[in-house]
């Protein structure tokens, strides 16, 4: 099983995205280029597959942040 953390993307270049998760910053792939910076994402595997929306994301986060206290 895989648990998803919604990042948002804090710089794009090129098809490389800075996806910060608070605790961390990763790069990731972008394999397309409707990604922009601002945006909540899902990676996987160094992907970026899923743009999540602000709310969702924010749901999720104190969701997960709870989860691990």
């Amino acid at each position: 099983m895989c648990l998803m953390v919604p990042g948002k993307i804090i710089a794009i270049k090129g098809d490389k995205a800075t996806v910060d998760y608070d605790v961390e910053k990763r790069t990731a792939t972008l394999v397309e280029k409707k990604f922009k910076i601002g945006d909540y994402v899902l990676v996987q595997g160094g992907f970026v597959i899923q743009k999540v929306s602000d709310v969702e994301a924010k749901e999720s986060l104190e969701l997960y942040k709870k989860a691990v206290a």
